[in-house]
């Protein structure tokens, strides 16, 4: 056929029509993805701070790497990007500058999150459980294999002499 491309019946003109259309909806497709995680590029870049001195920032870091995001739980607030951890820095900076002690900073964070916010909370009555349940588990555990052992021990083997008691009473089914 004159004018078609690729014996598909479409004429040159219509086929580049559609290409060009997809090329512009690919296009819009990979801008829109790029907008949606523009936010999250920016939300892990680290904001530096303007630290008087070599010893404040080792300062800061050392007391940011004790204290736990409320947020992520399990992550420090140096290593979290959570956007609460990240206002928790910029108010433990103030802090600093306000010539507050590193001690004077936790308790003021504990008053407002609890033992939690600490990764190494105090041995109190609310967090006994905490320091010593994994040791309480563990001395369980032990004590049930201990338990088990002994009582195959005081079972007579398979294979003792002497007759062994019939489970069959006569009853045939």
């Amino acid at each position: 056929m004159p004018g078609s491309h690729c014996g598909s019946g479409f004429s040159r003109d219509a086929l580049c029509t559609h290409e060009q259309k997809a090329w512009r909806h690919l296009r819009r497709l990979l801008l829109a993805i790029l907008f949606a995680f523009a936010g999250t590029l920016h939300a892990q870049a680290i904001e530096p701070m303007p630290f008087a001195n070599h010893a404040q920032e080792l300062r800061f870091q050392h007391l940011t790497r004790q204290l736990r995001c409320p947020m992520c739980q399990n992550e420090t607030l140096a290593d979290s990007n959570a956007p609460i951890a990240r206002d928790l820095r910029n108010q433990i900076f103030q802090m600093m500058r306000q010539g507050k002690s590193d001690d004077e900073i936790k308790q003021y964070l504990v008053a407002r999150y609890s033992d939690f916010v600490l990764y190494d909370p105090p041995l109190t009555r609310g967090t006994w459980l905490l320091w010593f349940g994994p040791l309480l588990i563990l001395l369980g555990g032990a004590g049930v294999v201990l338990v088990a052992i002994r009582k195959r021990g005081r079972m007579p083997a398979h294979g003792s002499a002497g007759p062994r008691p019939s489970i069959d009473n006569g009853d045939d089914w």
